[in-house]
């Protein structure tokens, strides 16, 4: 979804520092957008007390609610011009602006039975750590190496819009702008860290939603006059025929064709956000289950997705039928990549548009933390604890994570006036994403789907696929056989992503015969699609497992005497209930439902009092990290 027009999306957001002019907004809409800023960074940095390991910190104790993750992956993946961008492209190409969605569905089969469950039971921290368990350690430092790059480059790209946002919207310099944003999200990261992430996003997707649709609904009724349902009528008569359509032709427009937009955003962009996506890799690994991944995806799928495409692409489409209609005035910029702004100003009162505002930084800063976060946790769990500082305690690398946010975002922070000097560093930053995206993505789809698939191949699809692909850079005439007859002009940007993956999987596939694994069978067991029962084994430790599905309970979280630790006792009534045996994980949350696992804890039940006719299970909370004491919980098994 996030990554359709990515590669030319300076077209859409390409301004110079001295192009960006102040935009004459009222004084409350300044108000709302300081504001927002200031909410978040109180309600984020508030869930520091969640933090208490480096689990917390970086998985928040793998222990939330599926709607909790589906809400506020909604505000990661409308990422840093999102607004911008699908507005400019619904503006020019109408309804099929949203065909992108669509490709979402193509690897979610795969993503849900295959690569969750092996990155879930495995308790993988990082995909470069994926790589060493799987192949080597060389292999391992090629992928940090491209993963690390593509991360602090994005973390300054968002610093940078936010910059221009800022600018325009208050007036302030960009670079200060930026300083003021990176602050504000690497205190509430560092403070909070993924639960302070899920947690602010989740808000921030709600306002994502809101805000675009209620553009939505404010431009049917300005169409309409007033009439809601005329409004209807006169959008669609506004919108030029070319522009109904949900798809576009096979091959054409070049910068925008079915096929182009499918082999880019589907094969590329969408694989590369869902499988190697540190940011999105540790948000579902925050959750309390498989289970509750599977059905965040599949909601998010149905329902969330087609809710933001319509929220971050609808001004355009509105734009296209005003422009039809006539009700642009003049004074308006009808120039694509100005059409949110122009759109948004037309139609939302004072108040209303510093709503709408906040909710474009929503989308900026909502990428930002999350990226600073995966940043943090590559570096402890990929370069200080393996290599640089190791056997050391915990609570030590806790602290290291939070000084490598602070880092990170420094480093992103750093390359925002080398981003102010270059008009294009947009297309450049999109140059270096199509060359490591294709090679990544087959080598992990290799790595759990082929067995047979060798580190040697591994560590060359990378490196050699992405020499490949800056070859077909300097002479993209390379891609002809691969462009399904989309014309040449532009290089063939959205092409070179199936060149690319046919490239990277021909070095897969040739190095893979001509050398033999070096690991055995047993070492790479659940970390392949064909061993994934062993994984949830391994997950669960020696006990057998128990997948006959079962209820709840609620318990009351009790001290028997003072100065014991809290403690819950089962009957064997409720075990039945449960379907859950000695040895089996259960999962103890709140019972109240909108904390959405905020306040949670995993246990392993224990026949303790078995003589009794009771199953005691000891549990280490304390009130200020999870449960409290005296209040009723929700108990399940997990497996």
């Amino acid at each position: 979804m996030q990554g359709f027009l990515f590669e030319s999306a300076v077209q859409w957001f390409p301004f110079a520092a001295d192009q960006i002019k102040t935009l004459d907004i009222a004084t409350i809409d300044k108000v709302l957008v300081i504001g927002y800023f200031l909410a978040i960074f109180g309600f984020g940095s508030y869930f520091g007390k969640y933090i208490r390991s480096t689990s917390d910190f970086f998985f928040s104790g793998r222990k939330f609610s599926w709607w909790v993750i589906a809400f506020s992956m909604i505000a990661t993946l409308v990422g840093s011009y999102s607004f911008i961008k699908y507005s400019a492209a619904g503006y020019k190409y109408g309804l099929s602006s949203s065909m992108s969605y669509l490709n979402d569905w193509f690897f979610m089969p795969l993503w849900m039975f295959g690569w969750l469950p092996i990155i879930y039971f495995t308790r993988m921290t990082s995909i470069p750590e994926y790589f060493e368990r799987r192949f080597d350690t060389k292999t391992r430092i090629a992928a940090l190496v491209f993963i690390a790059i593509y991360l602090i480059g994005y973390i300054g790209i968002n610093f940078y819009t936010l910059g221009i946002a800022l600018k325009a919207l208050l007036g302030w310099d960009i670079f200060l702008a930026a300083i003021a944003v990176a602050v504000v999200t690497a205190i509430y990261v560092t403070s909070g860290g993924q639960t302070a992430v899920i947690m602010t996003d989740l808000l921030q997707g709600f306002l994502l939603l809101l805000a675009g649709l209620m553009i939505f609904v404010l431009g049917l009724n300005f169409l309409g006059h007033g009439d809601l349902l005329a409004g209807i009528q006169n959008f669609w008569a506004g919108l030029p025929e070319t522009k109904r359509y949900g798809l576009t032709h096979f091959n054409e427009p070049h910068k925008f064709s079915f096929i182009g937009v499918f082999w880019q955003d589907a094969f590329a962009s969408t694989f590369a956000m869902y499988f190697f996506n540190q940011g999105i890799l540790m948000r579902f690994l925050s959750l309390k289950s498989v289970h509750e991944g599977r059905k965040a995806l599949l909601f998010s799928l149905i329902f969330l997705f087609p809710l933001a495409v319509m929220a971050v692409g609808n001004a355009g489409w509105l734009g296209a039928a005003m422009d039809g209609l006539g009700m642009i005035p003049e004074s308006y910029s009808k120039d694509p990549k100005f059409i949110f702004v122009t759109v948004t100003h037309i139609l939302c009162k004072p108040g209303i548009f510093g709503l709408v505002m906040a909710a474009l930084l929503a989308a900026l800063m909502s990428t930002a933390d999350t990226l600073i976060n995966a940043t943090s946790a590559i570096a402890v769990n990929d370069i200080i604890r393996p290599y640089v500082l190791k056997n050391r305690s915990d609570k030590f690398y806790l602290n290291c994570a939070r000084i490598a946010s602070i880092v990170a975002a420094l480093l992103g922070l750093l390359l925002v006036p080398l981003f102010i000097q270059f008009k294009s560093i947009y297309l450049a930053h999109a140059t270096f994403v199509a060359a490591v995206t294709p090679p990544l993505a087959v080598s992990i789809l290799m790595g759990f789907l082929w067995k047979r698939y060798t580190a040697a191949a591994a560590f060359w699809t990378l490196i050699g696929g992405a020499i490949a692909v800056i070859i077909s850079i300097i002479y993209p005439q390379i891609i002809t056989p691969f462009a399904h007859g989309v014309a040449p002009t532009g290089n063939f940007k959205y092409m070179r992503a199936l060149y690319g993956l046919v490239a990277s999987g021909l070095i897969g596939v040739i190095v893979t015969f001509l050398t033999t694994p070096s690991k055995t069978d047993e070492e790479i067991e659940g970390l392949t699609i064909g061993s994934l029962r062993k994984a949830e084994q391994t997950f669960k430790g020696e006990v057998p497992l128990n997948k006959t599905p079962g209820g709840k309970v609620r318990a009351m979280l009790k001290v028997a005497e003072e100065g014991d630790e809290p403690s819950i006792s089962l009957h064997p009534d409720d075990l039945e209930v449960l379907k859950a045996k000695p040895g089996d994980l259960i999962y103890l949350a709140d019972a109240r439902w909108w904390y959405g696992g905020l306040r949670a804890i995993h246990a392993t039940v224990k026949d303790d009092k078995g003589t009794k006719g009771e199953v005691y299970l000891p549990v280490r909370l304390i009130e200020s990290n999870s449960l409290i004491v005296a209040r009723d919980v929700v108990i399940e098994k997990i497996m």
